[in-house]
């Protein structure tokens, strides 16, 4: 039994738990080296994974529907219909003669329905005065962090068919 003991008297915990608290706060080169290799290689593998979903990310495809006869809207005029889905809201505007736009009626902020300001020529959020170009959907003010998403439409023969979205 006595070649069980050990040769000191300190217990085998202080050998596994440091006690000198003031040693603690200190990083040594092997840990300090130890954590920026596993952070470098979770940013590589990371790395890797954006760059294979984005190889393989195919765009969704949108079923082609019709929106409306170019005729019954009249210039500065607005029609409301959902796409791809009837829960997807979206807002198309004649602005001149020939030229239909259309884009999602939710506001790239917090969602807020976007309504066609005829007066000033835009697209206005109430919700935090969020104000969208209609020519392009571009913002023109306010919180909203990007454009709004365009709907493609296409006039075959006095048919207004919306054909996909173009994230802006």
């Amino acid at each position: 039994m006595n070649w069980l003991r050990r040769a000191s008297s300190e217990p085998l915990w202080k050998d596994e738990f440091s006690i000198h608290t003031a040693d603690e706060k200190y990083v040594t080169r092997r840990q300090l080296t130890k954590f920026l290799v596993l952070t470098s290689l979770g940013m590589f593998v990371g790395n890797i994974w954006i760059l294979i979903r984005s190889v393989f990310y195919r765009s969704p495809q949108y079923a082609e529907m019709e929106v409306a006869l170019a005729s019954e809207i009249p210039i500065n005029g607005v029609k409301l219909f959902g796409y791809p889905t009837e829960k997807d809201r979206c807002i198309m505007v004649r602005t001149t003669d020939n030229q239909y736009v259309a884009y999602s009626q939710k506001c790239t902020h917090l969602s807020c329905a976007v309504y066609y300001s005829q007066e000033n020529k835009r697209l206005e959020c109430p919700c935090h005065e969020g104000f969208f170009s209609v020519e392009d959907g571009s913002v023109l003010q306010g919180p909203p962090p990007r454009p709004l998403p365009k709907i493609e439409l296409e006039n075959r023969a006095g048919v207004l068919v919306a054909t996909g979205v173009r994230e802006g």
